[in-house]
C-alpha cells in the first residue's frame, strides 16, 4: 500500500507583488502559456515586486466557532461559525522606503522627493481616515516531480490587504534591517478573501 504522493510536497520561497488598490480579477494580468506568473507580474506596471523575504509567506486561517451546551452532555453538543479572520504574514528584507511605505499602511502620497533625497513622511493620520487597502500576489513553488518541477507553480492572490500589526525599524550592528509586517485580509463584496491557484507553466 502507497504511503503518500512525495511529489505533493512543496518547498521553497514564494516573491511578493503589492498592488497598491484593493485587487480585482479583472485587474489581474491574464496568464501566458510557456511563461512564469512572476514574470507576467514584472511586465505590469500595477504591481511593484517587493523584494527579497524572510521566513516565508505565512497564510493563517482564524476560525471562531460559538458553543451550545446541553444539560444532559458534559462536552457541548454542537459548534456554529460565528467569525472568520485571516492573516498574511512575511517580513520585508530590502528595507526600502518604499517596502516601509507597505508595512506601515501609508497613503503613496507620504512618499516623495525632497531636494533630490526619497523622503517618507511619518503621519499619524486624521480621526475617521479610512485605512489603505492594498492587494497581495505571491508566487511560489507548485506540486509535482522534480522533472516538472520548473513548470508548476501555485499562485496566492488576497483582494483586500491591511497592514494592522505594529511594524519596528530598526538599525543594528549585528543584524539585517527588515520590515516584520502582518496583513489582516478581509472579503471582498463576494464574501471571497482571495485565491490559491497551482499553475501548469507549459
Amino acid at each position: 500500500m502507497a504511503l503518500g504522493n512525495s511529489s505533493n510536497i512543496i518547498v521553497g520561497a514564494a516573491q511578493v507583488w503589492v498592488y497598491d488598490d484593493t485587487l480585482t480579477d479583472a485587474a489581474l494580468p491574464a496568464y501566458v502559456s510557456g511563461t512564469k506568473y512572476g514574470t507576467t507580474l514584472d511586465g505590469d506596471d500595477d504591481f511593484r515586486n517587493i523584494g527579497f523575504t524572510m521566513n516565508g509567506l505565512e497564510i493563517q486561517f482564524q476560525p471562531d466557532f460559538g458553543e451550545v451546551a446541553v444539560d444532559q452532555v458534559l462536552d457541548v453538543a454542537k459548534l456554529f461559525k460565528q467569525g472568520m479572520q485571516v492573516n498574511l504574514n512575511t517580513a520585508f528584507a530590502e528595507s526600502t522606503l518604499e517596502n516601509l511605505l507597505v508595512a506601515t499602511a501609508g497613503s503613496d502620497s507620504d512618499l516623495s522627493t525632497v531636494a533630490g533625497n526619497p523622503t517618507l513622511n511619518l503621519k499619524a493620520g486624521t480621526l475617521g481616515e479610512c485605512p489603505i487597502e492594498r492587494g497581495i500576489v505571491a508566487v511560489g513553488p507548485g506540486t509535482g516531480d522534480c522533472d516538472q518541477s520548473s513548470n508548476k507553480e501555485r499562485v496566492y492572490v488576497a483582494y483586500r490587504a491591511l497592514s494592522i500589526e505594529s511594524v519596528t525599524v530598526s538599525a543594528k550592528r549585528d543584524e539585517a534591517t527588515m520590515f516584520e509586517v502582518s496583513f489582516r485580509l478581509l472579503p471582498n463584496d463576494n464574501g471571497s478573501y482571495g485565491k490559491i491557484v497551482d499553475r501548469t507553466v507549459a
